[in-house]
């Protein structure tokens, strides 16, 4: 492992001897990137010694708040925790005024071998290790949903749509799958590709959607999925960096604007023999079987985890009928009006589409529920009903959580999903939100006056 850093370490310095300072990053429960910055000097010590981080900073809130949950904060004196650099992730920052170096790294729980347990990183591990005990391997994609704003808000704080950067009004309009409306951004969305080509971050077809100012950028597949959702966290930065070198803003929350599309989150997943074979592949005894078990587990298990697929009281304005969001837990073939969309694909392709996300939902935790789910439908051999037809989001479940609060108490009363995260974290990830939430509702909103006052 030494050498292998050390290799990378001589080989990226000889590539970029101009860099001047190193991003140790690693992602918390927002999936926010947390983590500290060094002189390039420093490299050789932080990526093959390691570096001392607070575990703390894994528990924050969405404004990055310590609320002393679980112990880690001001009860347990905020000790350090060791990060270890992740091998092959060292790579430029494209964006960067000043040329910057970045690698991932993970927490080590100094009492055993694993990662720490309040590492996003470390949960899903620990459910992709579960499956792999039942000679499972996931193949996934991300697809992530995103606006490109105006960093200057209008007179009432609204988010407004950006003018395009060559001149030309601001279009309004929806203008879905439009080549004019990628045209308009092509330089940004050139950059980022650019970015990513750099950073390792295997990145496929960008979109214009349905929203003014809304883009979609695919994710290859990949076997590993650990990976994919680091590359769905670092993309998730690149597109933030990358847009501000532009004099642009990039939000990836679900619901931005009240009269337009919201941003998903969508993942594809099949699963994998020792062979490396689609279990799903419906020409094998029992392919069909195994794909109904697995969306029958994400169907029984989608309200548990609505509170990782929607983590904040914004998410829950996207979910609303003949939208293209799922209002309740339907499946189908080729119908992009479910939460569990089966794609047309050819049979070795076949796959699960998962629709429930915001954008703003953890990658780590949201793959972490999705394959539990999975591992659930299979092991109890769950059966998902009939496939819907038609616009299956014509009416909302009126027992779908529809609100964070509704989400946090099923997360409470969950019973399939902890044992699969951990009764610790799972019971850490509820208190920090609750806390978020009610610390959100202590303010007095303008809208507050004009309806009241």
């Amino acid at each position: 492992m030494a050498r292998r850093v050390n290799e990378e370490i001589r080989a990226f310095l000889q590539a970029h001897p101009t860099t001047r300072f190193v991003d140790a990053v690693t992602f918390n429960l927002n999936g926010e990137a947390v983590g500290k910055r060094y002189p390039i000097g420093d490299l050789d010590k932080v990526m093959a010694s390691g570096l001392f981080f607070c575990p703390a900073s894994t528990l924050v809130d969405v404004r990055g708040v310590t609320r002393d949950v679980a112990g880690l904060g001001f009860s347990d004196g905020d000790p350090d925790c060791l990060g270890r650099a992740i091998p092959g992730t060292l790579v430029p920052v494209p964006w960067a005024s000043v040329p910057t170096a970045q690698f991932q790294f993970s927490l080590r729980d100094p009492e055993g071998p694993g990662g720490w347990w309040s590492d996003p990183r470390t949960v899903l591990t620990l459910v992709v290790e579960t499956l792999a005990e039942s000679g499972l391997r996931p193949m996934v994609a991300c697809e992530l949903e995103f606006y490109l704003v105006d960093p200057v808000r209008d007179a009432s704080g609204a988010l407004r749509v950006p003018a395009p950067p060559h001149g030309g009004r601001v279009n309004d309009g929806p203008r879905v799958s439009s080549f004019a409306k990628l045209d308009e951004f092509g330089d940004f969305l050139a950059d980022v590709d650019a970015a990513c080509a750099v950073q390792g971050i295997p990145v496929g077809a960008a979109s214009a959607e349905y929203g003014a100012g809304q883009y979609e950028i695919n994710l290859h597949h990949t076997d590993d999925p650990v990976l994919a959702c680091d590359h769905a966290s670092l993309l998730r930065r690149v597109i933030k960096g990358v847009a501000r070198t532009r004099g642009l803003d990039a939000t990836f929350m679900s619901k931005p604007f009240e009269d337009r599309a919201g941003s998903g989150f969508h993942v594809h997943m099949s699963l994998l023999d020792p062979a490396g074979d689609n279990v799903f592949d419906e020409r094998r005894d029992g392919g069909e079987t195994r794909l109904r078990h697995v969306i029958g587990g994400l169907r029984t298990t989608a309200y548990e985890a609505m509170g990782l697929f929607a983590p904040n009281i914004n998410a829950y304005r996207r979910f609303s009928p003949d939208s293209f969001v799922p209002a309740n837990r339907s499946w189908g073939e080729n119908n992009r009006s479910v939460a569990f969309r089966v794609p047309r694909s050819g049979p070795a392709a076949r796959r699960i589409e998962h629709r429930l996300a915001g954008a703003d939902a953890n990658p780590y935790l949201l793959m972490a529920a999705l394959l539990a789910g999975a591992h659930h439908g299979l092991t109890e051999h769950l059966d998902p009903g009939p496939p819907a037809t038609g616009n299956a989001s014509a009416r909302a479940d009126p027992d779908m959580p529809a609100t964070l609060w509704t989400a946090l108490g099923r997360m409470r009363d969950a019973a399939v999903l902890p044992p699969y995260f951990g009764q610790r974290y799972w019971d850490a990830y509820v208190e920090v939100k609750s806390i978020e939430f009610e610390s959100f509702m202590k303010q007095v909103f303008t809208r507050e006056y004009d309806w009241y006052l």
